[in-house]
């Protein structure tokens, strides 16, 4: 993937995930909760999908609550994570035009196509369906 595709493509999945999660933690202030809800699998199977409550975990952690945080999706961890240091590193990288973030994204792409990364991975993220499923989010 070249620098430019890949700095786009996380450009516009930044600003996308805040405008989303401002829209979010608007509706949960205004609504006193912590819920929004819009997962299209879900939707169409009322199955949850493996990342349903990732926006409300990411919401809860905004307000502090992070064992709701945990509970809606563990993965809500990771994303808050990514969406704080990625929009810095692509400023850093754009300014004094270096490609650090793309070669780190070519590195983790790597490491994580191996079989012994890759599987338990797969492992968790399959865990991680099934309690959403069973705790019914």
């Amino acid at each position: 993937m070249s620098r430019t595709k890949l700095y786009t493509i996380l450009s516009i999945a930044c600003v996308a995930g805040y405008i989303w999660l401002f829209y979010g933690f608007q509706n949960s202030a205004a609504a006193g909760n912590h819920t929004v809800e819009v997962c299209f699998i879900k939707q169409a199977t009322d199955i949850p999908c493996p990342s349903c409550g990732s926006t409300r975990s990411v919401n809860s952690l905004l307000h502090g609550d992070l064992s709701s945080a945990w509970f809606y999706n563990p993965l809500g961890y990771f994303i808050a994570l990514v969406m704080l240091i990625t929009p810095v590193w692509l400023v850093y990288d754009i300014s004094l035009k270096k490609q650090s973030l793309l070669s780190f994204y070519i590195q983790i792409e790597a490491y994580l196509n191996k079989p012994r990364i890759a599987i338990p991975l797969v492992a968790l993220v399959i865990i991680n369906w099934i309690w959403n499923i069973i705790k019914g989010l």
